[in-house]
């Protein structure tokens, strides 16, 4: 077999049952094909690998060159920021509920995971963002997202009031719940659910959505990703506490009057897909939209 990987890494959700039979079976698959195999701290021990073999993230980053995740798209989401940084290849099990960064199935992961082996696949790139928080002119907290960055208030019901600034440009002043600044892979998350478009992965742009915004005008808008989203929170919000989300993962403090700077990531995650994969196929079957009727 041509072999198109040398290092593989495995990383799932610890405590979790079926979580840790998938990642025993792809253990035991890829030894039984030669593979030098290396488990995340996390699982290494509840699976009972030799500690030589257990790493961290940043170690599976540095040493690995394809890293399978096994769950849900939250424990693709939480591999995806640190893995991104290297050049490593990334492809997902799918151990979670909708699994649109999870093409393979527990059950039958063989067959398509030998082709990925064999050089067989598709590789698409997605990229991140890097959001900063800024206080009297000072980088006070940064993190990175995948799928989205989100202004919000501590609190549920709690409007705060922000302004929007597109590279430097005033776009607008809003009274919201906050706002959702979505990439294409996050469009199908947290920003689909508050009525953002489906953007395809390929596309190179954001969508900005205003969550529950105290105007019947306001509406989702999509902008050029090379672009720098400025959010300025207002120094006269009364609200006690406001967080920017990273992927719903990363909560950074926010005080009234900070400036958050909203922009791509240096880095880009390379995720890996079988040979036949279909984007809408996957948002088909995921959102149950209708078949082919001829």
């Amino acid at each position: 077999m041509a072999q198109a990987f040398n290092t593989i890494a495995l990383i799932g959700k610890p405590q979790h049952a079926g979580t840790n039979e998938t990642l025993q079976a792809l253990h035991d698959y890829l030894r039984a094909l030669g593979y030098p195999v290396l488990v995340e701290s996390r699982v290494a021990r509840q699976l009972g690998v030799d500690p030589a073999c257990a790493r961290d993230l940043v170690q599976l980053g540095e040493e690995a060159d394809l890293a399978i995740v096994v769950g849900g798209d939250g424990n693709m989401l939480g591999a995806a920021r640190v893995l991104a940084r290297f050049d490593v290849a990334v492809l997902g099990v799918n151990r979670g509920n909708l699994g649109f960064l999870t093409d393979l199935t527990p059950q039958d992961f063989a067959e398509p995971l030998s082709q990925v082996l064999q050089g067989r696949f598709q590789t698409e790139y997605r990229f991140l963002l890097e959001a900063a928080v800024h206080r009297h002119g000072e980088r006070k907290a940064a993190n990175t997202a995948l799928n989205e960055v989100v202004l919000h208030p501590g609190k549920v019901a709690h409007m705060i009031d922000f302004a929007v600034y597109i590279d430097d440009n005033f776009m607008y002043s809003q009274r919201a719940d906050g706002i959702i600044v979505a990439t294409p892979t996050g469009s199908t998350a947290y920003a689909l659910s508050a009525g953002g478009p489906i953007l395809t992965p390929g596309l190179n742009a954001l969508s900005l959505v205003p969550m529950f915004p105290h105007t019947l005008s306001c509406r989702p808008i999509v902008i050029d990703a090379d672009s720098q989203v400025k959010l300025v929170v207002s120094p006269d919000d009364q609200a006690e506490q406001l967080l920017l989300s990273c992927d719903g993962h990363v909560n950074l403090a926010v005080n009234p009057g900070d400036e958050i700077l909203i922009a791509k990531a240096p880095h880009r995650l390379r995720l890996l897909h079988p040979e036949n994969h279909s984007y809408f196929n996957v948002l088909r079957s995921k959102l149950s939209w209708g078949s082919k009727l001829f």
